[in-house]
């Protein structure tokens, strides 16, 4: 089946969703324009879940995604960890951001079940899922309710384990693609890789769509993205840079300004491996060589990163990007999608 036709939209182009920096302007922007776009729920309370997908309902009557994270397995909950070494080692990125260390909280998390619940009481047309292979349970509430289910693979094996799973369609991450490594069959670093290499092998390997995801930026990446036969494309860093997402004015500068080579993988930011540009957070955390397991150190990192990205400053936030960043040189929702629209055939 068309990818079109599978999500209800006009063109197979969706909108990478982005755990913290979504924003419903830029969410409904792209589906208006006749994509899908995607809101990232990392984190969320079912209330906020709930009052999300209305807002997204308020602005745009075309069909919307929202993503959750699964769990891997490796989570830590805060009697698992003592987080004040590495409180003690982020100081000073506290004392720089003007708020003081954080009292660890009763959890890090809100429970997946409860998300779920959530999601499902506000139906929206696409749940999108990282880190893992939903349950049987949750493909038949899916299917029950005329939602569809998109997976997300960094490897042929995953691609593989999601369409056994039932899946109405894969996205399949290169190791170009921005933000967190969703690997969860073998370690991230031992699942690099590369988009031109990954989609082809998960095209032959499953029945259902492919959606190409990682370094894909304009329009010779859909038209690569469709060679190699990819139903559509998944793109982040070009949309991140618009003035409709809510990444800060810094960290979209610093996406225009960046080069092929200067992006990196760490797990200092949140405990997890994630591509981005390296800024003084990075470093110094880096450099200390404390970070806590995930998702204490995205929890304790995350105060000093609200208070800094409120402030407007970009040297203590995530800056997330992929390695095409130095194609993303549009700024607004609509320009992005006409250069994306161009790589498509007819």
């Amino acid at each position: 089946m068309r990818l079109e036709n599978l999500l209800d939209i006009d063109v197979p182009i969706v909108l990478g969703p982005f755990g913290g920096l979504s924003s419903v302007a830029l969410t409904a922007a792209v589906s208006d324009g006749g994509g899908l776009g995607s809101y990232g729920l990392y984190g969320y309370t079912p209330d906020r879940i709930h009052d999300t997908i209305a807002a997204l309902r308020a602005e745009t009557s075309r069909p919307i995604a929202v993503n959750l994270w699964l769990p891997r397995g490796d989570e830590v909950t805060p009697v698992d960890v003592d987080v004040d070494p590495f409180l003690r080692a982020a100081a000073s990125l506290y004392a720089a951001a003007g708020v003081a260390p954080p009292a660890p909280p009763a959890s890090f998390l809100p429970p997946l079940a409860e998300q779920l619940d959530a999601v499902f009481a506000a139906r929206p047309d696409v749940l999108s899922v990282v880190f893992g292979v939903p349950d049987a349970a949750t493909l038949a509430r899916a299917r029950d309710l005329g939602i569809r289910v998109l997976g997300t693979a960094t490897s042929v094996a995953e691609a593989v384990a999601l369409d056994a799973a039932g899946v109405d369609a894969v996205v399949a991450t290169g190791a170009e693609a921005g933000g967190h490594r969703v690997s969860f069959l073998r370690d991230p670093a031992q699942s690099l890789v590369g988009t031109f290499a990954l989609i082809p092998q998960v095209v032959d390997a499953v029945d259902v769509p492919v959606i190409a995801a990682g370094g894909i930026a304009d329009r010779r990446g859909v038209a690569a993205a469709l060679a190699l036969g990819a139903a559509g494309v998944q793109v982040g860093t070009a949309f991140l840079r618009t003035r409709q997402s809510a990444a800060t004015p810094g960290h979209r500068d610093a996406i225009a300004a960046a080069a092929d080579v200067d992006t990196v993988l760490t797990r200092a930011m949140s405990g997890r491996l994630a591509r981005g540009i390296p800024n003084r957070a990075m470093r110094e955390l880096e450099a200390t060589g404390m970070i806590a397991p995930f998702p204490a150190q995205n929890w304790l990192t995350g105060v000093f990163r609200a208070a800094a990205g409120a402030a407007g400053e970009h040297d203590l936030v995530s800056l997330w990007a992929g390695q095409s960043a130095g194609l993303a040189r549009l700024d607004d929702v609509s320009e992005v999608l006409a250069e994306l629209r161009a790589g498509l055939p007819g």
